[in-house]
């Protein structure tokens, strides 16, 4: 029951089925004959087919909304009999950005352990798009992730701001300078992560602010190879000033009023594990400001 559940939001929610399979591990194929016989069992079309694009319908929106109700209730019961048959071994489940895990990720579960030195966690990393996905499938309880998921079902809690730097070689004509606009280099070839990060959504946020069609050289899943690129002479890009992977052939120059915010999500209405509550509430109190 519960991954027929999963299956027909990440359907609804892709509104594509090979998209769906890939986030629910699952092949096209399945997903089809197991929205097909849904849609019988119910008597009803939950979908309009629009090519290879599925869009919900007033019957498919309806069913939706009590689809996410019952994976939250069918979740939060697994939890509490985890806790129950386990509480002194909860873990918690915590998924976080690649470059988070130099310094920020650590520094949180150091804090966190000095008061609570029982508590164990399973740490995941990946892209932002995918970490908020382990959130909503339930795979992670919490996920350390910029920017701010785009999503209205998930609750955020600001834990720091990170200033945001054009990364350059060292012999190049911007080295040595303060502070940059971003509009200066609209000449440059850019070198960015893949969509999906969350530097990429926020790369791409900043050239739109400023009306910047950028000519893309390469894309990358890493920091740390976006400033091997640079050094190489490939191009510039936007990095964070902190716990960018430092490379002896490239320069970080301040972008002027441009910087990222990190945060704690987690999904609204669906009860978190008392060892993961507790860690929420810790960084919450650490960040000051919950939105």
């Amino acid at each position: 029951m519960y991954d027929d559940l999963r299956w027909f939001i990440a359907i609804a929610e892709t509104q594509n089925l090979t998209a769906a399979a890939d986030r629910v591990h699952s092949s096209q194929p399945t997903l089809s004959r197991f929205l097909g016989r849904l849609e019988r069992d119910l008597g009803v079309a939950l979908f309009d087919r629009d090519g290879r694009r599925l869009v919900l319908n007033r019957f498919g929106r309806a069913y939706l909304d009590r689809a996410r109700r019952a994976a939250s209730q069918l979740e939060a019961g697994r939890r509490e009999l985890d806790d129950m048959r386990a509480p002194a071994r909860g873990a918690v489940r915590l998924a976080f950005l690649h470059s988070f895990g130099l310094g920020l990720v650590p520094e949180l579960i150091s804090g966190f352990r000095s008061e609570n030195p029982e508590a164990r966690f399973t740490l995941t990393q990946d892209a932002a798009a995918t970490v908020v996905g382990h959130v909503v499938d339930g795979e992670a309880d919490l996920a350390v992730v910029a920017p701010r998921p785009m999503r209205t079902d998930m609750a955020w809690a600001r834990v720091a701001e990170q200033k945001l730097a054009l990364v350059v070689p060292r012999e190049h004509r911007f080295a040595g300078r303060d502070q940059i606009g971003i509009v200066e280099a609209a000449d440059e070839e850019f070198v960015v992560m893949q969509h999906g990060y969350g530097m990429r959504r926020i790369f791409d946020e900043i050239c739109a602010a400023n009306d910047l069609t950028p000519s893309i050289a390469f894309e990358s899943s890493e920091l740390a190879t976006v400033s091997g690129l640079v050094a190489a002479g490939l191009g510039v890009g936007v990095v964070p000033v902190e716990e960018s992977a430092r490379h002896p052939g490239v320069e970080l120059i301040p972008l002027a009023g441009e910087s990222r915010e990190i945060g704690l999500t987690w999904f609204r209405g669906r009860p978190l594990s008392d060892v993961s509550s507790r860690f929420r509430d810790f960084v919450v109190a650490l960040g000051a400001v919950e939105v």
